[in-house]
């Protein structure tokens, strides 16, 4: 969970280095960094243009924080997700194993779930699905993908309904 609230913190900085105004939330205090998820103030926050990010998970134990990432965003109905990872987006196959495993440029829920890729765990992108929230898979490590996924350029694998 400490490596979510590390990652929190890298895009918001990045975020407001391109101007954008951010918010970092979380359910455990951390008031030097984070300011503490209470749905009415994500609600306001994002009234006033700003983008929300949610760290370290629900508090509760068996969950995910990419579960806690769907539900949060299902709350306040969010439009999109952005999924960084190390890899380029959702491959075929495991890219660490087979060099060849080509990056899909999008993918339907449903081809998520049948062949049961593991981009997220099944309860996130059953809440993503159910909510029509569009998931973006990108590779954080390249230079200038964040800015690219958060202006709406396409980069990695656009997951969505249809």
């Amino acid at each position: 969970m400490l490596a979510t609230m590390m990652n929190a913190l890298f895009l918001q900085a990045t975020m407001e280095s391109i101007g954008i105004p951010t918010q970092v939330q979380t359910v455990f205090c951390m008031s030097e960094v984070a300011k503490s998820y209470i749905h009415r103030r994500s609600v306001r926050h994002l009234k006033k243009g700003r983008v929300i990010i949610f760290a370290v998970g629900t508090g509760n134990p068996f969950f995910t924080t990419d579960t806690a990432v769907a539900l949060r965003s299902s709350k306040i109905n969010e439009e999109v997700v952005l999924k960084a990872k190390n890899v380029d987006g959702v491959h075929i196959d495991d890219p660490r194993r087979n060099p060849q495993a080509r990056v899909l440029d999008t993918l339907t829920y449903q081809e998520v779930t049948s062949k049961d890729l593991s981009v997220m765990n099944m309860p996130s992108i059953t809440l993503c699905k159910k909510n029509n929230i569009l998931v973006v898979v990108f590779n954080l490590n390249k230079p200038s993908n964040i800015e690219k996924a958060i202006k709406g350029e396409m980069v990695g694998t656009l997951i969505w309904a249809t």
